[in-house]
């Protein structure tokens, strides 16, 4: 990789950390399967900020306590088992399971046994659109 150092400096890196890589993949899975979409939304952007502050070295900065609250409170339910398969370099998810999960199947498809009544939307999609409307 291209990276840019804390002094300016462009550097060309190669970090090779296959566990850490592994353990990275199953662990946004599963915050994938437990999380809300705001608050995904919203750890996605907190995370890069605070991963700049540990590679500058600014572990005991105060941000960096601060988003470590932030940080806590969003891994309160990120528990489960994610199945992987690996091949050539590469972790592919082949199953996840957590007494947490958002996902409801029945709530999420369209086949005769979904329960999600359809005729539900038509009224959230006016109020929704109503301030997109000229």
């Amino acid at each position: 990789m291209l990276e840019n150092r804390l002094v300016g400096i462009k550097s060309r890196e190669i970090y090779e950390a296959p566990a850490a890589t592994i353990l990275h993949a199953a662990h946004k899975e599963l915050e994938n399967l437990v999380l809300d979409r705001e608050l995904a939304h919203y750890k996605e952007m907190i995370s890069l900020k605070y991963a700049e502050l540990v590679y500058y070295g600014l572990w005991y900065s105060s941000l960096k306590e601060a988003l470590d609250g932030f940080v806590k409170a969003s891994q309160k339910y990120v528990t489960g088992t994610i199945k992987m398969k690996l091949s050539k370099g590469n972790c592919i998810i082949a199953g996840r399971k957590s007494p947490y999960g958002l996902y409801k199947k029945e709530l999420s498809t369209y086949g005769k046994d979904d329960t999600f009544n359809q005729k539900l939307a038509e009224g959230f999609i006016k109020l929704w659109g109503m301030p997109h409307q000229r």
